[in-house]
């Protein structure tokens, strides 16, 4: 039996947006129920929060190491292999840690579990790369990961932060999103290659495949550091704003919610724009604009100010982190940089309440703000750059998807995942 191999990037429609959208949703679900695992593990092991927090940490780099390690298989016929694997693993893993009460299978359950979750991340990164038209993708993708996951949030305490509905909830979560893996798009063969060579092959020979690769990399050392960044203040804002601002525990919770808030608005936008100003203009902007509202929040001392600056960092963040998705599917069809991009945030997510930590005990709310709004800074001319190159793969990926194919391409194409 064989499947069916684009040979361009397809529109957007309902079943590979549920699978794509899903799947993602799935692998980043143990770090939006971050603070909820924490709970069921201080009830589940008798630990303490430092303990249960650690055991977390562990779980989330297990999850972001393996979409990297995996990111590459994701960017070829592997690729719902790799998401059907990952899903099984995470659902086995999480089943065991919210149903064997033994410690030992607990912890086990949740590394195994964060394993299998980095699959579901490397496959739904890479397969966002296959879609028409990156900007909305990632707009539509925002959406539906916000609102996803605001619905499981409030859902979650109301049946009790117990083992076996935190760690139930994401082990069903992943079972229910294997039953989609089919309709995951393939990665895209485009081009006139008459060995059906994968889309990077043919793009590179366009604009050089060295120039390609070192774009791809450049993106994701930025991403990484840009994440680091914002994510820090995200970390500290509970706790600087009580020391700062006086902020109550009620106003933090405004605070947060008006965060959510802010980034359904900019998925929305980004949605509706697309890429009618291009990707380097945004970014360096939303990157200029982040880094100064960081340092802002660093300073302000009334606490209806806090939560004001802080929900209009937010929104940027928000848009910026969904153009940079963009920029790593417009790189390549084949999602070789989209596919590590998600996991490689991951990695900057799981430490930077430590990072955030040191950084404000050395240097102070003040100092910390300026060491944030400065890393955006320093990122805007290599990320414009980045951006900017985006434009001309895609450019050449149209050349090459418009060229005449062999008609020995296109029978390889078919048999490539077989």
């Amino acid at each position: 039996m064989t499947d069916h191999v684009p040979t361009a990037r397809v529109p957007l429609r309902l079943p590979g947006a549920v699978a794509t959208f899903g799947i993602g949703i799935a692998g980043y679900l143990g770090v939006n129920l971050s603070p909820y695992m924490i709970a069921a593990l201080q009830t589940a092991l008798g630990a303490d929060v430092l303990t249960a927090s650690w055991i977390v940490t562990a779980t989330l780099l297990a999850t972001a190491i393996t979409g990297l390690t995996v990111a590459r298989l994701c960017a070829g016929p592997r690729r719902l292999a790799v998401a059907r694997i990952g899903l099984a693993v995470a659902a086995a893993g999480f089943g065991i840690a919210a149903f064997v009460p033994a410690p030992a299978a607990v912890v086990a359950g949740l590394i195994a579990g964060g394993i299998g979750a980095g699959g579901a991340v490397a496959s739904s990164g890479a397969a966002l790369a296959a879609f028409i038209n990156p900007e909305r993708v990632a707009g539509v993708n925002g959406l539906a990961n916000r609102a996803v996951i605001t619905v499981i949030l409030a859902i979650v305490p109301m049946i009790g932060l117990a083992p076996a509905s935190v760690f139930g909830v994401l082990a069903v979560f992943s079972v229910a999103m294997l039953a989609t893996t089919a309709w995951l798009p393939a990665a895209p063969i485009i081009g006139p290659a008459a060995t059906g060579a994968p889309a990077a092959s043919a793009i590179g020979a366009s604009i050089g495949s060295r120039r390609l690769a070192i774009a791809g990399l450049a993106l994701l050392a930025c991403f990484a550091l840009w994440a680091v960044s914002e994510d820090s203040l995200w970390a500290m804002a509970g706790v600087m704003g009580a020391e700062q601002a006086a902020l109550t525990p009620e106003g933090l919770g405004l605070a947060l919610s008006g965060a959510t808030a802010g980034g359904i608005l900019g998925a929305i936008l980004i949605t509706v724009v697309g890429d009618r100003f291009g990707r380097a203009l945004p970014l360096a902007i939303l990157l200029a604009t982040g880094g100064v509202l960081k340092m802002i929040e660093s300073t302000v001392t009334d606490p209806t100010a806090f939560i004001v600056v802080f929900i209009a960092w937010n929104t940027v963040y928000a848009v910026a982190f969904l153009y940079f998705v963009s920029t790593a599917a417009a790189l390549d069809a084949d999602g070789r940089w989209s596919g590590p991009l998600l996991a490689v945030y991951l990695v900057g997510s799981a430490l930077t309440p430590v990072i955030g930590a040191a950084l404000v005990e050395a240097l102070g709310f003040a100092g910390f703000g300026v060491v944030l709004g400065v890393a955006s800074f320093a990122l805007i001319t290599p990320v414009a750059l980045v951006a900017r190159f985006s434009r001309a793969a895609q450019a050449a990926e149209a050349t090459d998807a418009a060229a005449p194919r062999p008609a020995a391409a296109d029978a390889d194409a078919q048999e490539v995942r077989a």
